[in-house]
C-alpha cells in the first residue's frame, strides 16, 4: 500500500472579522483623519492667536525659545547673519525650524497667525506620517488607528500650533522612521542590489540629518540605526553596506552646516554650541531637573570667552559635578525620569486642574495600550525599536539634561502605533515582516 510521505498542508487561515477599515475604504478613512487633524489644528491656531492678541505685549504662549526662533527667522529673510543676542551667538540653534518660519514670513509677511497656519499644516503632515508608519510596520488598519489617535490628541494638537520645534521635529523624525520601516519591511522575495541598499542607507541617514536640523538631539539615531541593522538583519555582512551608508548620508547632509560653523568658530561643529550650557543646566549644584538658566546671564561667560570656549567650559563643569557628586547625580536622574513620564504638564503656566485632567486622561490610557501592544508584538524587534525606541531614547537622554513632557512629545507619534496594536481587536491583519532577525 502506497503512503503519502509529504507533510500535511497548513490549515486555511482564519478569516478576519469584517471591518470598516477594509482595503476599499482605506483611502477615504485616511483622508478623513487628515482633514479632522487639519481642522482641529486650524481651529487651535485661530483660538490661540486670538487669545494672545488680547494680552498686551504677548506674542507667544511659551516665551523664550519661541521668540529666539522668530528672531532668527527674520534674520534669514533679511539676509542678516544667522546669530542672536549680544555678544552674538552664531551656533546656538540649528537652522531647520527658523528656516521653516522664514518661509512663512517670506510668503505671508510678519504674521504670527500665518506662521501658526503653516505649522498647522506641518502638524497635519505629522499625523499623515503616523498613518504611513503604522501601515508600513503593521497593517493599514493599525496605521489608520494610530493616525486617528494622533489627530485628536489634545497635547499633540496643542503643540502643533506653538512656535516651537516639537511638531516640526516630530514630522522629520517620523519621515526618518518611515524610511527605515519601508527598508526593513520591504518584500524579502524581491532581490535588491548592493547599490540600491546603499541608496536606502543614504536616504535614511539624510533623514536623520534633516531631523537634526530641527533638533540636534536625534544625532545619535544614525549610529543606533546602523548598529541595529548589523545586529538584527540577516545576512549581517550585507547589512554593513546600508549601515555604513546611513552614517555617510547623515554626515554628508550635516557637512554644509558644520563647515559654516568651522568658518565662524574654527571648529567643525555638526550641531550646535549650546550642549554645554544645556548639560550644566541639568548637572549643577542648584539643579532640580527643571530648566533654570539664570546662571548663564549671571556669569556672562560670553563676555570674556568665545562661543566654543563657553560650550567647553560648561561641559567641563557638568561632568565634574557628576564625577564629584554621584549620589546627587542619580537623584537628579530620578527626578528627571519622573518629570519625563509625568502624565500632566510640569510648567507652572499650565497648572490648572482641567488641563492636567485632559492631558493625563489622554496619556495614561495611550501609554497602557502601548505597553499592551509592545507585549503582544514582543517578538517583533524592529517594531519595538522603531515605534517604541524613540520615547526611550529621549528618556535616557534627558536623564542627563533637564526634563519635561515637552521632550517626550515628538516620540509620542510613533508610540501611537503600539497603542493602536494594544487596542483590543484594533490592529487587524498582521503584516508579514520583511527580513529581520
Amino acid at each position: 500500500m502506497k503512503t503519502d510521505s509529504s507533510p500535511p498542508s497548513p490549515p486555511d487561515p482564519v478569516p478576519l472579522p469584517p471591518s470598516s477599515f477594509s482595503s476599499g475604504n482605506d483611502r477615504r478613512w485616511e483622508i478623513a483623519i487628515v482633514l479632522v487633524a487639519l481642522v482641529i489644528r486650524l481651529a487651535l491656531a485661530w483660538g490661540l492667536q486670538g487669545y494672545l492678541d488680547r494680552l498686551p505685549g504677548r506674542q507667544f504662549l511659551i516665551e523664550g525659545d519661541a521668540s529666539g526662533y522668530w528672531e532668527l527667522a527674520h534674520k534669514i529673510v533679511q539676509g542678516e547673519p544667522y546669530a542672536i543676542y549680544h555678544p552674538p551667538r552664531a551656533v546656538l540653534r540649528m537652522p531647520g525650524f527658523p528656516a521653516l518660519l522664514a518661509v512663512s514670513i517670506w510668503l505671508f509677511g510678519d504674521s504670527l497667525f500665518a506662521a501658526r497656519i503653516v505649522l498647522s499644516l506641518v502638524a497635519t503632515l505629522a499625523v499623515w506620517l503616523t498613518i504611513r508608519l503604522g501601515r508600513t510596520l503593521v497593517s493599514p488598519r493599525c496605521g489608520l488607528i494610530a493616525g486617528g489617535l494622533a489627530a485628536v490628541s489634545p497635547v499633540l494638537a496643542g503643540f502643533g500650533v506653538e512656535v516651537l520645534t516639537e511638531t516640526a521635529f516630530a514630522a522629520t523624525l517620523l519621515a526618518n522612521l518611515w524610511a527605515l520601516a519601508a527598508f526593513i519591511r520591504r518584500d524579502p522575495s524581491v532581490p535588491t542590489s548592493v547599490v540600491r541598499e546603499a541608496v536606502w542607507g543614504l536616504l535614511i541617514g539624510g533623514l536623520v540629518a534633516l531631523a537634526c536640523y530641527m533638533r540636534p538631539s536625534w544625532l545619535l539615531a544614525a549610529p543606533a540605526m546602523s548598529v541595529a541593522l548589523v545586529l538584527l538583519r540577516v545576512p549581517r555582512v550585507r547589512s554593513l553596506v546600508p549601515a555604513a551608508a546611513i552614517l555617510v548620508g547623515c554626515g554628508l547632509a550635516l557637512h554644509p552646516w558644520a563647515m559654516r560653523n568651522q568658518r565662524l568658530t574654527g571648529h567643525y561643529i555638526p550641531t550646535t554650541l549650546w550642549m554645554g550650557a544645556s548639560l550644566y543646566d541639568g548637572l549643577n549644584p542648584q539643579a532640580t531637573g527643571d530648566s533654570e538658566m539664570s546662571f548663564f546671564d549671571r556669569e556672562n561667560l560670553p563676555g570674556r570667552m568665545s562661543e566654543y570656549e563657553v560650550d567647553q567650559e560648561y561641559r567641563r563643569r557638568a561632568w565634574q559635578f557628576a564625577r564629584e557628586n554621584p549620589g546627587r547625580t542619580v537623584w537628579l536622574a530620578w527626578e528627571k525620569l519622573l518629570r519625563y513620564w509625568k502624565p500632566w504638564p510640569n510648567a507652572q503656566q499650565f497648572d490648572r486642574w482641567y488641563l492636567k485632567l485632559a492631558v493625563a486622561g489622554w496619556f495614561v490610557p495611550v501609554l497602557v495600550l502601548a505597553l499592551r501592544g509592545a507585549w503582544l508584538r514582543r517578538r517583533d524587534l524592529w517594531l519595538l525599536l522603531i515605534a517604541g525606541g524613540p520615547v526611550l531614547y529621549f528618556c535616557a537622554l534627558h536623564l542627563l539634561f533637564v526634563s519635561s513632557l515637552r521632550y517626550r512629545l515628538p516620540a509620542e507619534y510613533p508610540l501611537l502605533v503600539l497603542s493602536a496594536i494594544g487596542l483590543p481587536g484594533a490592529a487587524g491583519e498582521r503584516r508579514t515582516p520583511g527580513p529581520t532577525a
